[in-house]
């Protein structure tokens, strides 16, 4: 469960490490799960060649939770449960398009159903 304020890592190559949550998008909900839209603020920066950060520290944009520590449950029961071992999110544009080029660890096959299904093919395995 990701909560107003939670830190959390950056799990593609957009240049950013860590963020914070500021809001939980197109939700009343107090918590924001895997596949949740939020918005975020960049707390710190990767420290790689300048040429391949394409955000700003302080820079506020939206995000895609991919993993959360919280235990979610998947829709077919021969799966089970699934946590992780951090919090981690993607960050999105406007538009709904992946700022980064690829994306680092796994995914859940919750994704393959999702409107975000290209996230799939930019990963190197699913659980």
């Amino acid at each position: 469960m990701i909560h107003i304020g939670t830190f959390l890592n950056i799990c593609d190559n957009s240049g950013a490490r860590k963020v914070s949550c500021i809001k939980i998008c197109h939700s009343k909900k107090k918590f924001a799960s895997v596949g949740d839209l939020i918005l975020i603020s960049i707390k710190n920066l990767r420290s790689s060649k300048k040429s391949t950060i394409r955000v700003k520290k302080g820079e506020v944009c939206k995000a895609l939770i991919l993993r959360s520590k919280k235990f979610s449950n998947r829709n077919n029961i021969n799966f089970g449960s699934i946590s992780y071992i951090e919090n981690s999110v993607v960050l999105i544009t406007k538009q709904y398009k992946l700022v980064g080029s690829r994306i680092l660890g796994p995914l859940s096959k919750n994704f393959k159903t999702s409107k975000f299904s290209r996230l799939i093919s930019l990963t190197k395995g699913l659980l």
